[in-house]
């Protein structure tokens, strides 16, 4: 509990605006720094096992490992691109931890939700728990990221669309999915690591 804490203590701090001293005639005082506008939060969730680790991990370069444990606290990553920094929290998905995803919403720019396509005995729990942070925030842009599809028995686009119910979703929301698979170099070719890019800095 005392790391959870710690952790969440930290992911506050990062997602909270900065204090900063500034000096003011004879004395200090606080003042909030100003966001700045080259630097976008992203959310990354999803259930354990989604594969948001590995998403991160081919994001910043680094490619996928195997065999990647479930986040149990948080993982924080930052992108630099010409058009501004994207910084990626990723919140792990175990039961304790999702009952605070809907928390970390409010200072999120973009929120990118991993689903494990080929986990089907879980996709109405992962569509539950998509739909209740979609009723939390009727604004934030959404991708959801159709993951492990080179599975054999992975869903399909159109069976991932009707599980977790995105017809549903009003039009005027902006929700994407895509579809994914991850190999030793980062996102693959079903979802390449500029199309994901480029959607995100659309987005923003």
């Amino acid at each position: 509990m005392a790391a959870v804490g710690t952790a969440l203590f930290i992911a506050l701090n990062l997602f909270d605006k900065r204090r900063v001293w500034t000096p003011e005639s004879d004395y200090y005082t606080f003042r909030e720094e100003e966001e700045e506008h080259s630097e976008k939060q992203v959310l990354v969730l999803g259930l354990d096992g989604a594969g948001k680790s590995s998403v991160l991990q081919g994001l910043s370069g680094a490619g996928s490992r195997t065999g990647c444990r479930p986040t149990r606290g948080f993982n924080f990553i930052s992108l630099h691109t010409p058009a501004c920094q994207l910084d990626f929290l990723e919140i792990g998905g175990g039961e304790d931890l999702r009952m605070c995803w809907v928390d970390y919403l409010r200072r999120t720019h973009i929120l990118v939700y991993v689903v494990d396509s080929s986990d089907r005995g879980r996709l109405p729990q992962a569509k539950d728990e998509l739909h209740r942070l979609l009723k939390a925030d009727t604004d934030i842009p959404v991708v959801v990221l159709g993951n492990k599809q080179d599975k054999p028995d992975a869903v399909s686009v159109p069976e991932l669309r009707e599980a977790l119910s995105l017809s549903s979703v009003a039009d005027q929301r902006k929700l994407f999915l895509l579809a994914a698979q991850l190999e030793s170099d980062g996102l693959s070719r079903t979802c390449s690591l500029q199309m994901f890019q480029d959607l995100l800095l659309t987005l923003v």
